[in-house]
């Protein structure tokens, strides 16, 4: 089996459970095989003995800023690893980030931001963009 054949591996992170369950669901009918956590202490536990090839991480869980938090903590311990954002900050608060900004980009240690309500099509696209397939 080639490099190419391996199930690339998505770690998920996400503390609503239905929405994790259909991001699982969806990333897994692509071909991906998918890691879930439902917070950030658990997700940080399984990047103790787990290397993702991309993470998909929700904004908002334990804390505020979670994502951001965990997404620093996975880019530490793995800067090649891509790292998307998902969030519905944007929609609740008008708060908008832009990660074509070297302001947003200074703080903010992430590949991409995606607005929940989450297009499959459009995470599978930018999924397969940082994957670089």
């Amino acid at each position: 089996m080639s490099s190419n054949d391996i199930k690339k591996r998505i770690l998920v992170v996400d503390d609503d459970i239905d929405i994790l369950e259909q991001v699982q669901l969806n990333l897994e009918l692509a071909g991906y095989d998918v890691t879930t956590a439902e917070s950030e202490k658990e997700a940080e536990e399984l990047l103790d003995t787990l290397e993702p090839h991309i993470a998909v991480l929700d904004l908002m869980m334990e804390n505020q800023d979670s994502g951001f938090i965990l997404s620093y903590k996975i880019k530490k311990k793995y800067p090649h690893v891509p790292v998307i954002i998902v969030t519905a900050v944007t929609s609740q608060t008008g708060i908008d980030f832009d990660l074509n900004t070297k302001q947003d980009t200074a703080w903010i240690k992430a590949d991409a931001i995606i607005a929940k309500d989450i297009r499959y099509e459009q995470l599978i696209g930018e999924i397969k963009r940082l994957l670089k397939e």
